[in-house]
């Protein structure tokens, strides 16, 4: 996911190539997988079955952002697209900066621990709902 440091003009706006993990990427999630203590399928489960490059011209771009976490949806927009929208350059009368850049590779790492963390953060909703405080009624 480290972007290109010399950032230009974009050329193939919104360019998204879908794949396949290739072994590398696999090998990290199992790695992470197991020292988080969950199976590498479940995390392949939560982060999604392909992954995506995405790219900011011809030569930079993010590499392997998991299915769900390019998909990430906040507030009903989807949050890593919606970000690089408000940073186009004809937006911003300028290329994106290199710090900018490394903010979408710190993005995807955040969206991609809330996405494994779903399994336990539903559950914590289920009973916090379920010992909710009911209020007396007068």
């Amino acid at each position: 996911m480290d972007p290109c440091p010399s950032v230009r003009l974009c050329t193939v706006k919104g360019r998204i190539v879908t794949r396949d993990y290739d072994q590398s990427e696999l090998d990290a999630i199992a790695d992470a997988a197991k020292t988080r203590g969950v199976s590498a399928g479940a995390a392949l489960a939560l982060l999604g079955s392909d992954t995506r490059d995405i790219y900011l011209n011809e030569t930079a771009y993010w590499r392997n952002v998991p299915a769900n976490v390019w998909d990430y949806f906040i507030g009903g927009y989807q949050v890593i697209k919606k970000w690089l929208s408000y940073r186009e350059q004809e937006l911003l009368g300028r290329g994106l900066r290199s710090e900018e850049a490394r903010e979408v590779t710190a993005m995807a790492r955040r969206l991609a621990a809330i996405v494994l963390m779903h399994p336990a953060l539903d559950n914590n909703y289920r009973l916090t709902a379920a010992n909710a405080y009911t209020w007396p009624v007068k």
